[in-house]
């Protein structure tokens, strides 16, 4: 099995950073993409950001430029680096991964906790 574990969500003032972080364990022979997304309340879980393996990625146009993802090959590690936090920023934050089992090679996708992310003042 793989287990997501995130951390570094919280509450921070509009203008502000928070730094999150998805580490994936288990059987694990390799990630392809990973991303972030995240659900407000009332709405739809949408897609934030998204990096493939070799270190192309992907923004949603709301966070164009404020937000930055990154990722740690050797650790099975995603980073989400959110800059000039807004109200509308407020959601639970998912990260997923697509992995390839050790052994088996089945490819199936993984999903964090979510951590929630607060932006007000």
């Amino acid at each position: 099995q793989v287990q997501l574990v995130e951390s570094g969500g919280g509450l921070v003032q509009p203008g502000g950073s928070l730094r999150l972080s998805c580490a994936a364990s288990g059987s694990i022979s390799r990630i392809n993409a990973m991303g972030w997304y995240r659900q407000a309340p009332g709405k739809q879980r949408e897609m934030v950001a998204q990096i493939s393996f070799g270190g192309s990625d992907d923004y949603a146009d709301s966070v164009k430029g404020r937000f930055t993802i990154s990722r740690d090959n050797a650790n099975n590690t995603v980073y989400l680096q959110m800059n000039g936090l807004k109200p509308e920023d407020t959601a639970v934050y998912y990260c997923y991964m697509d992995v390839i089992r050790r052994y088996s090679y089945r490819q199936s996708d993984f999903w964090g906790q979510g951590t929630q992310v607060t932006v007000s003042s």
